[in-house]
């Protein structure tokens, strides 16, 4: 698309518990006295792992390797740990009972410690409590990406292209979905140095579930956008591109594509040129792939609360928050204390910290931003960064060390444009005046924009220079495109269980069939 119709639009819009044949056990786990589903709880069977979902289910793959006999240990803070033979297993439900809390045993154990002794306690362990080593992980990535226009009010004032009138810009409107959502699956294998703060990635399999009919209709709006500009614009214009105080000007050759003839098929070089190019695209996209969801990831892992450069300052940064020990728990027979935490001032966060009681090893997190995380409003354009929250979980590795088992981040944006705009073509080769047409709007347009990011980390093991230095990254895998959710597509991987939400989607094309 043209950079002329990009401004345009940008401006206008800007368990079932079973053994089944392929191996694999799902089910879904519950508390025994609410009978509500149990999030985030960790299922291990021989080292290797997985937590559930929002809504207590999990489904875990079992290789040739394993045998009846082999025992499933299921954990969560504050529930009586499970751990017994696969073949012991006979219920379609999973049920944890709360463990009870002897707060004298914790107590007698432990020197009483005040919350801010606790939190020097983690400082003084932080760098011996978590793996940093040369490792690889195996691991799944879901990405959910919501938008929701909330207000596309426009004021038409005035265009000298008969086209491009009021009628065709509120059909434009009519056909932009005000609601939209897309997912992202990856299961890959990521080599991380953090010596040299170097990352390899090896992409096994990846999805994109979302409703391509959607994008159809963008691609019909480019064309008839085209076709307007074909007809109504000189070859050698150049625009100008005003909104209130500023203007910007575009060079003609900017918009060379608009121009471009077609490709004539009796012609074998111009149709080699173009086989290579489309090829040539097609390398790109697999590469730009793997390269954006390898810095996500990357991005994602350098967040962590015990890195040096991570914006999660409530470690670090402890005294800008007040601490208070609220409760005392167990996670399987470690006595685990849970310290709340909240700013004393400017800092951003509130949450929950669960502490190790004998390691001090923060073994899980929860937080949430108290404020906006970012803020911008200047001549009608306005940007809020309004919600900032995530949970980290982390599982004790042979070396008594902390790998990351689980990490979740959402972020929510509020964009909106305020303000006229106006968009002039001129042409200094024509005689006389040079302004040849102009279209001018006054925009008043607001969308809202959330991404949630979900890692699970199914088994982490230390790797040699040699091994990290050897491994070639070969990252030629393109997501394969779901209309609606199939299970059989993950058939025969351990991944995150899709939500109810995701299990549910239908494209509109889907709908249609």
């Amino acid at each position: 698309m043209n950079k002329i119709i990009i401004w345009l639009i940008a401006s206008l819009f800007s368990l079932m518990f079973s053994f089944v044949h392929a191996q694999a056990l799902s089910s879904k786990i519950v508390d025994s006295v609410t009978h509500e589903p149990i999030p985030y709880v960790t299922v291990q069977l021989k080292k290797k792992g997985v937590i559930t979902n929002e809504e207590g289910r999990f489904s875990f793959l079992l290789d040739q390797n394993i045998s009846e006999t082999d025992s499933l240990f299921i954990s969560c803070i504050g529930y009586a740990s499970i751990g017994k033979p696969l073949n012991e297993f006979s219920e379609n439900v999973i049920f944890l009972s709360p463990k009870a809390i002897e707060l004298n045993a914790v107590i007698v154990t432990n020197k009483n410690y005040s919350a801010e002794e606790i939190i020097d306690l983690v400082k003084d362990n932080l760098e011996g409590n978590y793996n940093t080593r040369l490792s690889k992980k195996r691991l799944f990535l879901r990405d959910s990406y919501f938008q929701n226009f909330s207000k596309t009010d426009y004021t038409f004032l005035k265009s000298t292209i008969k086209e491009l009138n009021k009628k065709f810009l509120d059909s434009v409107l009519r056909t932009l979905p005000k609601k939209s959502s897309y997912y992202t699956e990856i299961l890959c294998d990521l080599y991380i140095n953090n010596e040299d703060d170097s990352q390899k990635m090896g992409l096994i399999k990846a999805s994109e579930l979302y409703d391509k009919s959607k994008e159809l209709d963008y691609t019909k709006l480019e064309e008839k956008f085209n076709e307007i500009i074909n007809s109504n614009i000189k070859r050698d214009s150049y625009f100008k591109v005003k909104s209130g105080l500023f203007g910007t000007k575009i060079d003609g050759e900017d918009f060379d594509e608009i121009f471009e003839s077609k490709v004539d098929s009796t012609d074998a070089t111009a149709l080699k040129n173009e086989l290579e190019e489309k090829k040539k695209k097609e390398e790109e996209r697999k590469t730009n792939f793997a390269k954006y969801r390898k810095r996500a990831i990357v991005g994602m892992m350098k967040g962590l609360f015990f890195m040096e450069d991570t914006h999660l300052n409530f470690i670090h940064k402890s005294r800008k928050y007040n601490f208070s020990i609220t409760d005392f728990t167990y996670m399987g027979e470690d006595a685990v204390y849970i310290l709340d935490f909240e700013p004393k001032g400017s800092a951003d966060y509130k949450g929950r910290l669960f502490i190790n009681a004998d390691d001090f090893a923060i073994i899980r997190l929860d937080y949430e931003n108290v404020k906006p995380l970012k803020k911008f409003n200047l001549l009608g354009i306005s940007m809020n960064q309004y919600l900032g929250k995530g949970k980290m979980i982390f599982n004790k590795s042979t070396n008594t060390k902390y790998d990351l088992r689980y990490l979740e981040q959402e972020d929510g944006t509020r964009v909106g444009i305020r303000r006229p705009l106006k968009i002039i073509e001129k042409n200094k080769n024509v005689k006389g005046k040079n302004k040849q047409n102009e279209l001018s709007v006054k925009l008043d347009m607001a969308t809202v924009g959330v991404n949630k990011h979900e890692i699970i980390v199914f088994d982490t093991e230390p790797i040699s220079k040699t091994a990290y230095d050897t491994f070639i990254e070969n990252n030629t895998v393109l997501p394969t495109y779901m209309p609606s959710y199939n299970p059989e597509f993950w058939k025969g991987y351990t991944i995150i269980e899709p939500n109810q939400a995701i299990r549910e989607f239908t494209s509109a094309e889907e709908i249609a069939k």
